[in-house]
Order: C-alpha cells, then structure tokens, then sequence
C-alpha cells in the first residue's frame, strides 16, 4: 500500500468533543490486550516537536517526499544537510513518562503490542518490546541500489569528514529529524554514497508518497485482530497508514480509544477522545492501575 502524502486535513462540526474523562481507558487496560497506535505527539514532551499540534512543524516546514528525493541529487544534498545537523539533536532525545507508561502497561500485561508512527525510537528507549516501526527508524540508513542497511551513526562519521566546519544555527527541528535550514545555509553541503557499491542512500524511513513494506501492513493488521481495543495516542490520524489500522478495529468491533489534545481523523471511529497531555494521561492511567511507572529513563 502507498502512504497518501496527506499533509492537512480539517475537522468537521460533527466529530466528538474532547473529554478529562480517563474511565474508559482505564476500563480497556483493565481488561488486558490493547494494541497502542502512536504518532508524534507522544514525543513532544521529549522535545521533538509534533507536525500538527500548536506549533507544529507543517506550519514552517514541508516534509521530504520519495518523489523528491530520488529524483533530484539537489533535493537530496538538501535533505541529507538538514538531516545531519538534526540528527545531532534528535539523536540525544530521551523518553519521557508516557513512553515509559506505555512500556510499564505492556510489562504489565494490559498493552498487547505498540504499532508508532514515529521514527525516533523512544519507545524502545523506555523499554518497549516488539515495537513495530510502521514508517521505520531515523538510526538506519539503506542504499536504493544495493538494498544494504547501515548504522545512521556511521553515516553521520562519514558526512561529518566530507563537511567539516558544517555547524549552522537551525530555525527549529521537525518530526523526521530535518533541521530547518536555508539553502544558503545548505550551500555546497556533500553527500556520501554507499560504501558498498556507491548507490544513494536514504533514511530507512517511509517519505511521504512512498509505500509501507505490505508485510508489514500485514503484521500490523494481525495485531489489531489479536487485540481487544485500539489506544491511539498523540496522532491526528491525518495520513491512512495509521487511520486505516483504527477504521479496521471500529469495523471489528473493538473500542477506539484516542489521547489527543486536538480532533482526529479517526474521531467518527472511536468511543472517546481524551484531550489531555500524554504523559499526564498514561501516568494517572497507569497509577488508577496500580502500575508503577518509574521515573525518566537516563
């Protein structure tokens, strides 16, 4: 399947009102086997800002599309200059309490698996088993040619002793780890090719316009099946990767339970949207448990 390159998307009059009310999550966890759907607003309270939320990214900033980037070595050197200097910053992000609530719910039994939208791995960081990355991981490379997977942390050695002296001041980073640069700041910037065969590399992340792996769509839907409610938390639901995965659980009859501060496109489908931050919602969820969530992960 094709991700839609879906970047707005606006709500209707119809959709539910958000609520404080924690009782039917609470109720969902009580019971055991709920899958969780995360976006980019469970990582906010990690510093990495969200795409739609009050400030978001896509108000300053259009996200690479696959189109784009293997079709022009401009768009590339763009993307790879901004990547490398958000990197620096992206890669020293920390979970925060939600990420660590959702790994103490799954140790615990009451979160069946964690299907995330998001490319930073800070679910794993907290502790998260069985992640499954639906739009991959920003700590990989791959190359086009030869299909070679690679350390992001070797890429960055290598892009650093092609650009030395590269350190401009960026405007802010993004959800996809792309710091926002001018081209004048960009200017000359050099990419490296694969050290295999000197293909060009890429994030072993989906751009917008670019298809999940099916099996991995596949896996996805096996756990939705397998689960006995679906928690979306932190995603507006505006791309189809993730809202197909809430359309499913509502047509199978599972509770859609979502946590998010602003409305989704995947309201009409769910029981209840709580609009309160993350962290405060896992952690008083998990507390009404009896689950011990611990603090900050190092």
């Amino acid at each position: 399947m094709r991700m839609r390159p879906t970047l707005s998307w606006t709500p209707t009059a119809d959709l539910l009102p958000g609520t404080t009310d924690l009782e039917p999550i609470v109720d969902a966890l009580s019971a055991g086997g709920v899958l969780v759907l995360s976006g980019a607003g469970i990582s906010t309270e990690s510093g990495i800002p969200d795409y739609r939320g009050e400030g978001g990214s896509l108000s300053r900033h259009t996200p690479m599309t696959y189109q784009d980037f293997t079709g022009s070595a401009h768009a590339r050197r763009r993307y790879w200059a901004r990547s490398h200097l958000g990197w620096r910053t992206f890669g020293r992000a920390r979970p925060n309490v939600g990420h660590l609530a959702v790994a103490a719910l799954a140790r615990d039994a009451r979160v069946s698996g964690v299907i995330t939208q998001n490319v930073d791995g800070l679910h794993q960081a907290a502790g998260s088993e069985g992640v499954v990355e639906l739009h991959g991981s920003l700590d990989r490379v791959v190359c086009l040619s030869c299909r070679a997977i690679g350390p992001r942390r070797e890429l960055a050695r290598r892009l650093a002793a092609e650009n030395p002296g590269f350190d401009p001041v960026a405007a802010g980073i993004n959800p996809d780890g792309d710091a926002d640069l001018t081209d004048a700041q960009v200017g000359d910037f050099r990419v490296v090719p694969c050290a295999d065969c000197g293909g060009v590399l890429k994030p072993d992340v989906v751009f917008f316009g670019e298809s999940v792996p099916p099996q991995r769509v596949e896996h996805c839907r096996r756990l939705v099946r397998e689960s006995t409610a679906l928690l979306v938390l932190g995603s507006s639901l505006t791309v189809m990767s993730g809202l197909r995965f809430v359309r499913q659980a509502s047509q199978e009859g599972k509770p859609v339970l979502i946590v998010n501060r602003d409305p989704t496109r995947g309201d009409p489908h769910a029981r209840t949207r709580v609009a309160l931050p993350l962290g405060t919602a896992l952690t008083t969820v998990a507390d009404r448990l009896g689950i011990p969530v611990g603090g900050l992960a190092d």
